[in-house]
């Protein structure tokens, strides 16, 4: 059946989600994660953006984390690497309200075991409509973006009936 017809029988089901705000404070909770092919360019992004990032409270990813605390000579919450979990952590994380900016330079042309991790991590920060940049150019829009050192209200969904569904089925 077209989806066009699915939205006319379904109609009286569908309603608008509504939203709440959540308050991203001036200074965010960054997670940093790179994939091996991909390390080198996040930590010459890391090294230009020292002066930034170093205003924000910093997370990442096995081997990544290690790197960047060097480079930065900060400490930063380092979980699992990506493939023993790390990916999944940071995701829970988003969900929890705990991480609220991603930066994931990742490698879409080298096929990794962890691949569903990475999609469920992406999948996240989507779902709970966090900044995400997955390349060089994006990251550097998004900290160069006057609301990087400002408060933000994200909209953030509200999954109650969602929830509330979900118990009565």
């Amino acid at each position: 059946m077209p989806l066009s017809n699915f939205l006319i029988q379904n109609s009286g089901v569908q309603k608008k989600m509504a939203n709440k705000i959540a308050l991203l404070g001036q200074r965010k909770k960054i997670a940093l994660i790179a994939h091996d092919h991909k390390k080198p360019d996040l930590l010459e992004w890391v090294r230009f953006n020292k002066g930034t990032l170093l205003q924000h409270e910093l997370f990442a990813t096995g081997t990544t984390g290690k790197v960047l605390e060097k480079e930065l000579g900060s400490k930063i919450t380092i979980f699992e690497s990506g493939p023993l979990g790390g990916d999944q952590q940071i995701g829970a994380r988003i969900a929890e309200g705990c991480i609220d900016f991603l930066i994931f330079f990742w490698d879409p042309l080298e096929p990794l075991s962890h691949d569903p991790d990475v999609k469920a991590l992406l999948r996240m920060a989507v779902v709970w409509n966090i900044p995400l940049a997955c390349n060089r150019a994006s990251a550097d829009f998004l900290i160069s973006s006057p609301l990087m050192g400002e408060e933000y209200p994200r909209k953030l969904p509200d999954y109650g009936n969602y929830r509330h569904r979900l118990k009565n089925s």
